[in-house]
């Protein structure tokens, strides 16, 4: 609908290992009025849209609506709370048209004020590593009547859609939601698909249908449970103590593995994988001395063998990656490999000798302990065994529980800190764009004039994507030059399920945002 070329290999591509040998039932087959018990190690760090750039978005996803979003299937937005297109051919005016009699979880009318305010309050609280980073081409938006709203944008953005599909650019009530700062009650009202009818931190939510929904979602289940673990055993022996019905981010890859043996243990699962876009990579923090030293940098980038990292920690469940944008998106390159070439402990004693740093190189290296799954402790250990084996550096490792962790990381604590990061839409675009600038979802400035103000406007001008490679591969170059970000590795993305759960391979959007009325349970077995 907006001219776009659509990013093919984005799109999942799924897997299902039915470890009881059945096979998959058909949607007519189940049953659209029983709750569903999701697990997961991935716990909001907020409630309120106008702080979240992280993985909140899986509970807003299913509780908000935003003007388009991603059906199952796409890989462009299409129509969720409207219909939108761009009205002139320089993509900088942008008009959506509200759907008819739309309304709030509260009763509340959802109408083109509401939208305005919605997205202003983003802009006014300007939440520091939050979404408002996204709408820099956002220059005003003006209301038409009750239903139409248009966004008059500073410069050609032709992601501009991709952005309002993100969970960031919830819709909320205005009556509900102070236009300067956050909601700190623990409530939220939407007009999503459920209600968010009680949350308990880290611990669990229970959501039921929207009576008043109306959007693209057909709901299969009659409500979701989402409880929150801290490690993936509990969450692992929750599951085959059919305590939940299945899981979403966490699980380590030994788990994965050893769920997909056929084993009595494991009879009446099935594990799906998905291809993903998701990533991994550490941030270095140029605030800090001996991190500002390019040198230090390189070296640490000319030691870190990946093979042999994920190898060892991830088991065939991840894969090398080489810079930025991962495999299955347009524009991927594997700059850092063509720079770097093999690990090598020689070449990085030559690049800190050079500068003149005989001593090994003290660090401290910092990751969330609860975000990105259980394998992260021993995948920053192999990190510390690769870089102090050839005696060149001095690590010591720190974990903190995401929410710290991400406060700390704002705040500018951290010299070198480990992030995942998981789209917000299927465009090189994503995987560029948010880590640079003074604001940026990193915590610490990363200026780079080539890239922020001259390739990404330049790119941002073409609406069929598949034209602005060159652009993506010079900001990949200039990337590996300034050592900034180290990519790591590219993730699979795994479900497990009981084995009358239907709807895992079709839950997971381009954003790899779970969601939730695609899970049902099969009315027979």
């Amino acid at each position: 609908m907006f001219n776009r070329t659509s990013l093919q290999a984005a799109a999942a591509l799924v897997s299902i290992s039915l470890v009881s040998g059945c096979s998959v039932f058909s949607d007519s087959e189940s049953t659209g009025d029983q709750r569903i018990v999701i697990g997961t190690t991935s716990s909001p760090t907020t409630l309120d849209p106008a702080a979240s750039w992280d993985n909140s978005w899986e509970l807003f996803r299913n509780v908000f609506q935003t003007l388009v979003s991603f059906p199952t299937g796409s890989t462009t937005p299409q129509s969720d709370a409207a219909e939108c297109k761009f009205t002139d051919t320089a993509s900088r005016v942008f008009e959506c048209k509200l759907r008819e009699g739309l309304a709030f979880s509260n009763g509340h009318k959802l109408d083109a004020d509401a939208v305005r305010y919605s997205i202003e309050r983003i802009r006014t609280i300007d939440f520091k590593g939050g979404p408002n980073g996204m709408l820099g081409s956002l220059d005003r938006i003006e209301t038409v009547g009750d239903r139409t709203v248009v966004f008059r944008l500073n410069k050609p953005d032709a992601t501009f859609p991709f952005i309002l599909a993100t969970p960031a650019m919830s819709l909320v009530d205005p009556a509900e939601y102070p236009a300067n700062k956050l909601r700190k009650d623990g409530k939220v009202v939407g007009s999503g698909p459920y209600v968010l009818d009680s949350y308990d931190e880290r611990k669990k939510a229970e959501l039921t249908k929207n009576p008043t929904y109306k959007g693209f979602a057909d709901r299969k289940n009659g409500g979701v449970t989402i409880r929150y673990f801290d490690q993936s055993d509990a969450l692992v022996a929750a599951l085959k103590n059919k305590e939940i019905d299945t899981t979403y981010r966490g699980l380590t890859a030994e788990e994965v593995v050893a769920l997909q043996d056929d084993k009595p243990e494991n009879k009446g699962l099935q594990v799906v994988e998905m291809t993903g876009a998701d990533i991994r990579y550490l941030v270095f923090n140029t605030q800090d001395p001996t991190i500002a030293k390019l040198p230090v940098r390189r070296a640490i980038a000319q030691l870190v063998d990946r093979e042999e990292l994920v190898n060892k920690v991830y088991q065939g469940t991840a894969e090398p990656l080489y810079s930025m944008v991962p495999k299955g998106i347009a524009a991927h390159t594997t700059k850092f490999l063509d720079r770097f070439g093999d690990p090598s402990a020689k070449k990085a004693e030559e690049i800190l000798r050079a500068d003149g740093i005989t001593d090994p190189v003290e660090l401290t290296f910092w990751y969330a302990t609860d975000r990105y799954g259980s394998s992260t402790a021993a995948e920053f250990a192999e990190l510390k065994r690769q870089l102090e084996a050839p005696g060149l550096f001095k690590v010591t490792l720190h974990g903190k529980p995401w929410k710290e962790f991400q406060e700390d990381v704002q705040k500018g604590r951290y010299s070198v800190f480990g992030r995942g990061w998981f789209p917000d839409f299927p465009d090189p675009d994503n995987f560029v764009a948010p880590f640079l600038g003074k604001e940026n979802v990193l915590g610490t400035p990363y200026l780079s004039p080539r890239i922020t103000g001259e390739l990404l406007p330049k790119s941002r001008r073409e609406s069929d994507r598949g034209t602005v490679t060159n652009e993506f591969v010079e900001a990949q170059e200039i990337m590996v030059q300034d050592v900034r970000l180290l990519p790591l590795w590219q993730g699979k993305l795994y479900i497990a399920a009981r084995e009358d759960i239907g709807g895992g391979e079709r839950c997971l959007d381009p954003q790899a945002v779970m969601q939730f009325w695609e899970l049902s349970r099969r009315a027979s077995w």
